[in-house]
């Protein structure tokens, strides 16, 4: 990490306050640029559950599941 990023709490550590903030707002930069929670739990070292209640706290709408509907090749 460089010097502008803060520095993530451990895994399994209980995230309170400003750890808390610093990480919601850290995965809600990162869903924001297009990664999946799925992707984004593993960058901030949380389990899905608990990126996703993150990102809620921080006020992101989730995007829909899945992709767009693929016609039948003709």
């Amino acid at each position: 990490m460089n010097d502008q990023t803060p520095a993530l709490p451990k895994p399994g550590q209980q995230l309170r306050g400003t750890a808390r903030t610093t990480t919601a707002l850290t995965a809600a930069d990162l869903y924001a640029q297009g990664c999946t929670i799925r992707s984004v739990a593993i960058q901030i070292g949380r389990s899905y559950g608990a990126t996703r209640v993150l990102l809620l706290e921080a006020g992101v709408q989730l995007r829909a599941r899945g992709g767009g509907i693929r016609k039948a090749a003709a």
